[in-house]
């Protein structure tokens, strides 16, 4: 079934998150509220449309395209804190994910992960 733009991003937002919460945990157990400042590493917006542009040179035509609809996806919420800009490349990389799950491709959502996680990169939110 076809979703729309703002469906994909909504359920992405949800795959992201549980991925990031298995990848912490597969690193052995610590309190939770170590796990949720761990985790804004990566599900902030600002984190997220670093990963945007990290990811962008791996991706195929249809992932491309998808990453970009949502990304122009108008929106009348706002994140915390990130501006317009950032807010809108991590409904970008939500949008790719969900896109990725609804269409059953749990590899390539796998490895589109490991990029955006990847542990020489730089650190994606210096603000936690």
């Amino acid at each position: 079934m076809k979703q729309s733009v703002s469906n994909l991003a909504y359920l992405g937002d949800a795959v992201f998150e549980l991925l990031v919460r298995e990848m912490l945990l597969s690193t052995g157990s610590r309190p939770v509220s170590t796990l949720n400042q761990e985790a804004l590493q990566y599900v902030t917006a600002k984190a997220q449309a670093k990963m945007y542009h990290i990811i962008a040179p791996y991706l195929t035509e249809a992932e491309e395209s998808t990453l970009r609809r949502g990304r122009n996806l108008h929106s009348n919420s706002k994140a915390k804190n990130a501006d317009i800009s950032e807010y809108r490349h991590a409904t970008g990389l939500e949008t790719l994910f969900g896109y990725l799950y609804t269409t059953g491709q749990k590899e390539r959502l796998a490895e589109i992960f490991a990029i955006c996680t990847k542990e020489d990169e730089e650190p994606h939110n210096e603000e936690i």
